[in-house]
């Protein structure tokens, strides 16, 4: 199984094809692909390279699905005795991205990811739905 080290918004992630991540917020609207350059690593399933810093050529490719806030962190701070305090939330913003294309330093594609597209029903077809019938 092969496998990148990106940097992306101040950290690293370890991605593989079809990986979901929650990153920090990119500045992309949602279905656009997103070429990462900063790959600090690059490992196919014969051999592993290296970068110092990074490794030049290899990009990741990711498609943007959505833009999402996290969950409320409270700020909570108090003078004792006072009656001071102050009480503030909040919401960190993310990307969730899925990994599509990993690729090496020659623009060969080490890995890619398979991309089933779900079947919505048309108009008028009702969802089958079995149930087990007892004899």
């Amino acid at each position: 199984m092969s496998f990148a080290i990106i940097e992306t918004g101040g950290k690293q992630y370890k991605v593989s094809a079809s990986k979901i991540l929650e990153i920090e917020k990119l500045n992309v609207k949602v279905g656009q692909t997103i070429k990462f350059d900063n790959v600090l690593l690059l490992n196919d399933d014969k051999s592993t390279e290296v970068g110092s810093p990074k490794v030049e050529g290899a990009t990741v490719e990711a498609k943007l699905l959505d833009n999402v806030k996290d969950r409320t962190v409270l700020v909570f701070h108090k003078r004792r005795r006072k009656h001071s305090r102050k009480k503030n939330g909040h919401r960190q913003r993310h990307s969730k991205i899925q990994i599509t294309k990993i690729l090496a330093k020659d623009g060969k594609v080490i890995d890619e990811a398979k991309i089933l597209e779900k079947k919505k029903p048309m108009k008028g077809e009702k969802k089958v739905v079995k149930k087990d019938v007892k004899k």
